[in-house]
C-alpha cells in the first residue's frame, strides 16, 4: 500500500492499519468482477460497518444506462441486506492511474449510513489517497433532518 500522505486527513486515523489494508484489498479484488461492457471503467468498493464486517461490490452496467449501479452503492446495499446500518469506512479502487471519485448519488448513499467516515481512494498502481465524507459532501442532508 502506497499512502499519498499529502492527501491523508483525520478520519483514516480511526481505522486500524490492518482494516485499511483489508478494505483496499477487497476493493481492488471487487473491480475485477465489474460488468462494464459500455464504459470499460471497472470500479470496486469495500465498506466496513460497525459489526466489523467488510462487504464488497462492483459496478454493474446495463444497456438501459439509468439501471446501472455503482460499486459503492452495490457494496452498501449488500451490507444493508445483512442488517448493517452504521458505516465506518469505504475504499474505492480502479485499475487506472487516476484516482476514483464517488459520484453524487454514492456520496449521498454513504451519508445515509454515516455522518462522516474515511474514504480511501485507490488507483491502478495501488497508491492511495484518504479523505472523508464531510470533505466530499459538505453541509450534507441526512436522515436526522427528517
Amino acid at each position: 500500500m502506497k499512502m499519498d500522505q499529502s492527501h491523508t486527513i483525520g478520519a483514516a486515523k480511526d481505522l486500524e492499519p490492518e482494516l485499511m489494508l483489508e478494505l483496499i484489498n477487497q476493493a481492488q479484488s471487487a473491480y475485477r468482477h465489474a460488468y462494464v461492457p459500455y464504459s470499460h471503467y471497472p470500479v470496486g468498493a469495500a465498506v466496513l460497518f460497525s459489526s466489523g464486517k467488510i462487504y464488497s461490490g462492483c459496478n454493474v452496467e446495463n444497456a438501459s444506462y439509468g439501471l446501472t449501479i455503482c460499486a459503492e452503492r452495490n457494496a452498501i446495499f449488500n451490507a444493508v441486506t445483512q442488517g448493517e446500518r452504521q458505516l465506518m469506512g469505504i475504499a474505492i479502487a480502479v485499475p487506472t492511474e487516476e484516482y476514483p471519485s464517488p459520484c453524487g448519488a454514492c456520496r449521498q448513499v454513504v451519508r445515509e449510513f454515516a455522518v462522516d467516515c474515511p474514504v480511501i481512494l485507490i488507483n491502478g498502481s495501488g497508491k492511495t489517497r484518504v479523505t472523508n465524507l464531510k470533505k466530499l459532501l459538505p453541509d450534507s442532508f441526512g436522515p436526522e433532518f427528517l
